[in-house]
C-alpha cells in the first residue's frame, strides 16, 4: 500500500514538473501539511482550512484554480473556493484502505496556478472499533479420549478482527466448567490466540459430552465481542481387539469374471462399544501392489470383489493378506488371508500387428497392388487361438492370405481420390474360442492424386454489369473457378484468350489476374461508345500434362447520364437572324415551330422535356412539353410586339439531368419582306444596343488579331524544329550512339495509343462571345473513352482554332 501510495505521490509529482516545464513557469512553491481524520467520516466533513494553513489569499482562490490531485481512482478529499476548507468527498474505511498497517496516510497534491505552486497534503486515517471481531466458523467440535492426562492442550481457531491498536483482539474468555480451562497467548506480531487446558480427567460413563462457549473482545470503547459455542464428545478407551471368525478362506473365480464380482466374505467381531467396536477392513501392509489393483476390499463389511481384469495366463492363484482393526485410540488389529484360484476361459482376444503400410496410393493404381502386410495372434490354444481376418463391405480393397496368420491387403477396383480422399480401414480378427472374441485394427490408406480434373466453374458463362465512367484500374468481377484436385494440380491459372475476333479490342479494354481470375477495366467505359464486350477466360490447372476450361463474359456497360442533350433544329450553327415567321392572323394553338433534340444516352437518361424559359411575351407562346412543339397561346393582338425571342430548356431526366438551351427568333408579318422591313424598323438608336455592336466588332478585331499572332508563332516553331530535326537526323551519321535532340510531341497515331480515325471537329459561332467545342462521335470504338471523356481532356487551347479545322484530344503521356 506504500509502494502504491508512492508511485502515485511520484506520478503526480512528475506531471506537475512536466506542466511547470511545459508552460514555463519559473516560481512555485513547496510546502506540506498534515490532518488527521477518524475513518467513516461523512461526507462534506471539514478535515482543515488550507488557505490558513498554507497561507494563501482567499479572495484570490477562483482566480488561481486551486484544486486537489491525487494518484488514486478516487478522489476521497476536495477543496472549497469559498472558503479554503478541505473536506470529505467519499467514504474513507481504513481497513479498505490500509488492512492492518498503521498508521493509515493519503496523500495528495494542491495545485494552485497564476503563478503555479505545488503543496504536498497528507491526511492520517485514525482507526475507530468499528468492526466486531469473528469467528471463522460457528460451532467448534472436538474429540478427546476419556483416557488423556491432565496437563493436555488442545488449541482453538483464533477470531479476526480488522480494528488495529487498542480496537483489536485484547482477550479471551471461557465459560465455567470442572475440566478445562483457558490459557491466552501473544504470537510475535502481537495478536492473541487461546488454548484448552485439561484440568480434570474425563470420564465418558459419566459424561460423554461437554458444551463450552469461548468468547473474544476487543479493547474499543465500548468493547465488541463475539461468541463461538465448543462441543467436546469424551471418547470411550479401547480394551478389546477385533477377532476373525476363521483364519484363511478359499474362493475360486473365472478368468472372465465382470469387476465388483463378490469372490468372498470376510468377518471379524470386537467386544467394545462405539468406535472402540466398529471395525474397519483393510488390506495387509505386506499385500502386492498388483492384487491391490485386480481386487477390492469393502472396508465396511470385509468384501472381498474383483476390481481388474484377472488373467488365468498370468497367474493362476491369489494369495490374499487381510486384516481388521478398530476405531480406538488405540487400535487393535487382527489378521486373516484369502486363497483365490483363477478358472481359465477363453479371455484373450486376437491381436493385429501391421508390419507395412504403403500410403499414399496413387488414384490410377491397378486393381491387385498391395497396400499394406499384417499378421494376427492369440494367446490361447487350439479353437479358441484359430483366427479368421475380415473387411467391411462396400470398400475396394480385399485380404488375401500366404502363410498361417499372415495377410495381404490389395486394391480390388480402380481408385478414385476426388471421391474418396482416404481410406480409414478397418480389419476384423475373430478366433474360434465359445464365445468369440475378436479385435479390429486401422489401416489409414490416403490416396494421391493426378491430374485428371479440368477446372471448374458454376457456370459456363457469365453476364457482367458495369456502369460507363468507371475507375480504371478497378475491378469489375471475379471469374469462380475451382479445382477438385490437389497441390499444384489445383493452382488455377486465368488468361483472356487472344485468338477470338474481339481479343484485340478486348485486351485493350480488360485485364485479368492470372492468380485469381479477377478482371479489372484498364480504361473507363463508355456506354456510347461500346455497350457490351464478350470475352472467351481461358482457365488452365499446374498439373503435367495441364487441363483447361474455357468460360464466356459478357460485360454489359449500362448507361449513366453523361451527355447533355444536343439540340438539331434550330441547327447550333445557324446566324443570329434565323426566323420563324407567323400570320398575325393565326388562332389559339397554332404549332409556329418545332424544337428538334436528342440525347446520346439511351433509356430514362435520353427523355426530353422542352420548357419556355424566357420569352418576349410569355403569354402569347407555349412549348410542349414533350414534343418540343411551338405554338400559339392565344389569338394575336394589334398591340404585340412584330418580333418575339424564346429561349427554350432542353432537359433529360436524368439523375442528376443535364440540360441545353436553344434561342428562336419569331416574327409576326404575312411575308418575309414584312419580317424584313419589321426588323429593320426596329430602333436601333438605343444605347444599349449600340454598346452592344461596339464591343461585338472590338471582340472581332481581337480575336482577328490573336489568330494571326498565333498562325505567326505557329509557323516559327514547326520551323525550329523542321531545323532541328535535320541537325539531328545528320549528326546521327557520324557518332552510332549519338545523343538524340531534344523532342517535344509525340505522334499518338503512329505510337499505336490512338486509333488514326479519333479526331474531333472544333466549330465556332460568328455571333456567340463563347467558343462551342463539339466532338463528332468517331466512325469506330475508341479503346481511350467515351466522347465526353474525349471533350474534358482536350486543351483548353484548341478554343482558338479556326472554324473547321481538325483537333483531337491527346492520349496520356502525349505531348501537344
Amino acid at each position: 500500500m506504500k509502494r502504491a501510495a508512492g508511485r502515485s505521490r511520484w506520478v503526480t509529482e512528475w506531471q506537475v514538473l512536466s506542466l511547470l516545464l511545459l508552460s514555463g513557469v519559473s516560481e512555485w512553491a513547496s510546502a506540506s501539511i498534515r490532518y488527521a481524520i477518524p475513518e467513516e467520516t461523512q461526507k462534506g466533513s471539514g478535515v482543515g482550512n488550507v488557505v490558513a494553513d498554507l497561507g494563501l489569499e482567499l479572495k484570490r482562490l477562483p482566480d488561481r484554480r486551486l484544486r486537489v490531485v491525487s494518484g488514486g481512482s478516487k478522489r476521497y478529499f476536495e477543496a472549497d473556493l469559498k472558503s479554503g476548507m478541505l473536506f470529505v468527498k467519499e467514504r474513507i474505511d481504513r481497513e479498505e484502505l490500509c488492512g492492518t498497517l498503521s498508521p493509515c496516510t493519503l496523500g495528495f497534491e494542491i495545485v494552485l496556478e497564476n503563478p503555479l505552486e505545488l503543496y504536498s497534503a497528507v491526511v492520517e486515517i485514525q482507526d475507530i472499533n468499528d468492526n466486531d471481531p469473528a469467528f471463522p466458523s460457528s460451532l467448534m467440535r472436538l474429540e478427546v479420549s476419556e483416557s488423556v492426562a491432565p496437563g493436555a492442550r488442545f488449541p482453538l481457531e483464533s477470531a479476526q478482527d480488522p480494528d488495529v491498536g487498542s480496537n483489536s483482539l485484547q482477550t479471551y474468555h471461557l465459560s465455567a466448567n470442572q475440566h478445562f480451562v483457558l490459557n491466552v497467548k501473544t504470537r510475535g506480531d502481537g495478536s492473541k490466540y487461546a488454548e484448552l487446558v485439561l484440568e480434570k480427567e474425563l470420564d465418558r460413563e459419566e459424561q460423554p459430552e461437554l458444551q463450552l462457549v469461548l468468547t473474544a473482545v476487543d479493547g474499543g470503547s465500548p468493547p465488541r465481542s463475539a461468541s463461538v459455542h465448543i462441543y467436546i464428545d469424551v471418547l470411550d478407551s479401547n480394551d478389546n481387539a477385533p477377532v476373525f471368525n476363521q483364519t484363511t478362506y478359499r474362493a475360486s473365480v473365472r478368468e472372465n469374471t465382470q469387476t465388483d464380482t463378490l469372490v468372498v466374505k470376510t468377518s471379524a467381531f470386537d467386544l467394545d462399544a462405539g468406535p472402540n467396536g466398529d471395525i474397519v477392513y483393510s488390506f495387509s501392509s505386506h499385500t502386492p501392489a498388483k492384487v491391490r489393483e485386480l481386487f477390492a476390499l469393502d472396508s465396511a463389511t470385509g468384501e472381498l470383489r474383483v476390481k481388474g481384469l484377472l488373467d488365468y495366463e498370468e497367474t493362476v492363484f491369489y494369495e490374499i493378506y487381510i486384516q481388521a482393526k478398530d476405531k480406538g485410540s488405540n487400535p487393535g488389529v487382527a489378521h486373516c488371508k484369502a486363497l483365490v484360484e483363477i478358472i481359465d476361459v477363453n479371455d484373450n482376444a486376437p491381436e493385429i500387428t501391421v508390419t507395412s503400410v504403403y500410403s499414399p496410393v496413387p488414384e490410377d493404381a491397378a486393381p491387385g497392388t498391395v497396400i499394406a502386410l499384417l499378421s494376427v495372434t492369440d494367446l490361447d490354444s487350439g479353437d479358441n487361438g484359430l483366427v479368421n481376418c475380415f473387411l467391411p463391405m462396400g470398400i475396394p480393397f480385399t485380404l488375401s492370405s500366404s502363410l498361417k496368420n499372415y495377410y495381404s491387403l490389395k486394391t480390388k477396383a480402380a481408385l478414385d481420390r476426388e471421391l474418396v480422399s482416404e481410406y480409414n480401414i478397418t480389419v476384423t480378427a475373430r478366433d474360434s474360442g465359445s464365445p468369440s472374441l475378436w479385435a479390429e485394427s486401422q489401416i489409414l490408406v490416403q490416396v494421391s492424386d493426378i491430374n485428371d480434373n479440368p477446372p471448374k466453374s458454376p457456370q459456363l458463362s457469365y453476364q457482367v454489369y458495369v456502369a460507363e465512367n468507371n475507375l480504371p484500374g478497378a475491378p469489375i468481377f471475379n471469374v469462380s473457378a475451382w479445382d477438385p484436385d490437389l497441390n499444384q494440380n489445383s493452382r488455377l491459372f486465368f488468361s483472356i484468350l487472344e485468338n477470338s475476333p474481339s481479343a484485340n479490342v478486348v485486351g485493350r479494354y480488360f485485364s485479368i489476374s492470372p492468380e485469381n481470375g479477377t478482371i479489372c477495366a484498364l480504361i473507363s467505359l463508355d456506354h456510347e461508345d461500346i455497350m457490351e464486350f464478350r470475352m472467351t477466360v481461358h482457365v488452365r490447372d499446374g498439373g503435367l500434362p495441364a487441363l483447361s476450361t474455357k468460360l464466356t463474359v459478357t460485360v454489359f456497360v449500362t448507361d449513366l447520364n453523361d451527355n447533355a442533350p444536343s439540340v438539331l433544329y434550330p441547327p447550333p450553327n445557324a446566324s443570329s437572324l434565323h426566323l420563324e415567321m407567323i400570320s398575325p392572323t393565326v388562332s389559339a394553338r397554332h404549332v409556329v415551330a418545332k424544337l428538334v433534340a436528342w440525347d446520346a444516352d439511351s433509356g430514362y437518361n435520353a427523355w426530353l422535356s422542352y420548357i419556355l424559359l424566357q420569352a418576349t411575351d410569355t403569354s402569347l407562346f407555349s412549348v410542349g412539353l414533350h414534343s418540343g412543339e411551338i405554338s400559339t397561346a392565344r389569338q394575336l393582338l394589334e398591340s404585340d410586339a412584330p418580333k418575339h425571342t424564346l429561349i427554350i430548356l432542353v432537359k433529360d431526366h436524368g439523375e442528376p439531368a443535364q440540360s441545353s438551351s436553344a434561342t428562336i427568333t419569331i416574327a409576326v408579318a404575312e411575308t418575309a419582306k414584312e419580317a424584313l422591313t419589321d426588323l429593320t424598323d426596329v430602333s436601333p438608336t438605343q444605347d444599349k444596343k449600340k454598346q452592344l455592336i461596339f464591343y461585338l466588332t472590338l471582340a472581332v478585331i481581337l480575336v482577328s488579331v490573336a489568330f494571326f499572332v498565333t498562325v505567326i508563332g505557329v509557323s516559327i516553331v514547326k520551323f525550329y524544329k523542321w531545323r532541328q530535326s535535320k541537325e539531328i537526323f545528320s549528326s546521327s551519321r557520324s557518332s552510332l550512339y549519338g545523343t538524340p535532340g531534344p523532342f517535344t510531341r509525340i505522334d499518338a497515331v503512329r505510337g499505336g495509343y490512338v486509333p488514326p480515325n479519333f479526331y474531333q471537329q472544333v466549330y465556332l459561332t460568328t455571333d456567340s462571345r463563347q467558343n462551342d467545342l463539339l466532338c463528332t462521335k468517331p466512325f469506330a470504338p475508341s479503346p481511350t473513352g467515351s466522347r465526353q471523356n474525349t471533350v474534358k481532356n482536350c486543351e483548353s487551347g484548341l478554343y482558338h482554332q479556326r472554324i473547321g479545322s481538325a483537333s483531337r484530344c491527346p492520349a496520356p503521356g502525349e505531348v501537344m
